[in-house]
């Protein structure tokens, strides 16, 4: 009997047209192989779907299997799982190799060919498993282990210009998906019909937008009364009733660049509890914004906000940070986690980095104004302050509707 491979190179197709030009991804990998000289890693192993999707193109869908990308001195190589054939070859800016499941650790055996044994190995400490770093042990047998993941992720959070004009796409696509929304909300409606409504309006617009992309995972939460209290509560069949206070919140994604717009509605009237409360937080909104700009760190961002709620005794009705940056990330995938504007983040904003302003305010059902109230804004810090790249109208003269 003929022996199966562990591995293989398939180059089945030409290569696919990918959201950025070949010397994007060349620059990026160059940024992250100065990082591992650095560091001093001579194989860097990376295997969570941001990382390899922004050095290489390639958004895996991994259904149980184990996915990495490669980077030497000299080599870029994605591994992929037999299921997906040719496809992260033709997605991938770089080499591809093919590992089979005939035999346990054909990834690892994979991974292998390309680092070596007895390298310098560079991982994602915030994705790597302890049971897959126990493997990589075993059969990369490193000298020693070093965490990359904080010097990709500053990498990251520093947008080119390409990263930029795309993100801005991705705002106006949002836009068109509250515009398909605000349509849709009508009293009787069910929560995933109008949901529904944006999902689909912003899918067509991406595919006008991207003729050559992938379309995946663009979605929307649309969420209504109690629903409301937490920024990512699921989509229900609950029925929309008059004087409802409604979160719209779509987003958009285009190559694996997430993008979102949020805001607060009213159904056909808002009591005067419930303005209150809503006008309060479109004041920290726009307070929030003013403070985005060069040479100032999110933590004092986000106390100069913890002030001006706490004047107004909201403070204790604070649901979250107050923002977060933008890129490859995604609900189930992701996150540039050095730039928030929370308490603890001491990240000093610059330009070429984007982020959102979003603060939200949760009063509990029995409580005059109940619901959760929150506005969100894309921002593109510039070198004197930064630029609001979504359109669609925050505040109580657009968004009682119905």
């Amino acid at each position: 009997m003929t022996a199966r491979p562990e591995f293989f190179r398939f180059h089945n197709g030409d290569k696919a047209r990918l959201p950025f030009a070949d010397t994007e991804y060349q620059a990026r990998l160059n940024g992250l192989r100065e990082a591992m000289e650095e560091l001093g890693v001579t194989a860097a192993v990376l295997t969570s779907m941001q990382t390899i999707a922004y050095y290489s193109g390639f958004l895996y869908c991994s259904f149980g299997r184990p996915y990495a990308l490669v980077v030497t001195e000299d080599q870029a190589v994605t591994i992929s799982a037999g299921i997906d054939a040719g496809q992260p070859w033709r997605r991938g800016f770089c080499d591809n190799i093919t590992y089979t499941d005939w035999a346990r650790d054909n990834f690892w055996r994979a991974v292998a060919s390309v680092t070596g044994i007895g390298a310098v190995i560079g991982h994602e400490g915030d994705h790597l498993t302890l049971a897959q770093r126990d493997r990589l042990e075993d059969f990369l047998d490193p000298i020693t282990m070093v965490d990359i993941a904080p010097a990709s992720m500053r990498q990251r959070m520093r947008k080119s210009a390409a990263e930029i004009a795309l993100i801005r796409h991705g705002a106006q696509v949002a836009d068109v998906g509250g515009y398909a929304i605000r349509e849709a909300v009508k009293e009787g409606a069910r929560e995933i019909d109008v949901a529904m409504a944006g999902r689909d309006a912003m899918e067509l617009e991406i595919a006008k937008r991207f003729p050559d992309a992938e379309y995946r995972d663009t979605w929307v939460w649309f969420q209504s009364g109690l629903n409301t209290d937490g920024a990512h509560n699921p989509v229900t069949g609950r029925r929309l009733q008059r004087g409802d206070i409604l979160s719209l919140n779509t987003f958009p994604m285009i190559s694996g660049y997430y993008t979102a717009l949020e805001r607060t509605m009213f159904l056909g009237e808002v009591d005067a509890d419930s303005l209150k409360i809503w006008e309060a937080n479109v004041a920290a909104h726009e307070y929030g914004m003013s403070l985005l700009k060069p040479g100032v760190s999110c933590a004092a961002v986000t106390e100069a906000i913890n002030g001006f709620f706490a004047e107004r005794d909201l403070l204790q009705y604070r649901s979250f940070g107050y923002g977060h940056s933008f890129g490859v990330l995604s609900h189930y995938y992701g996150r540039e986690a050095g730039l928030e504007l929370r308490e603890d983040i001491d990240t000093v904003l610059e330009p070429g980095m984007v982020i959102s302003m979003e603060p939200m305010l949760t009063i509990p059902q029995g409580q005059p104004g109940a619901g959760g109230y929150r506005e969100h804004d894309i921002l593109v810090i510039t070198g004197e302050g930064a630029e609001n790249i979504t359109g669609y109208p925050y505040g109580p003269e657009f968004n009682v509707v119905g």
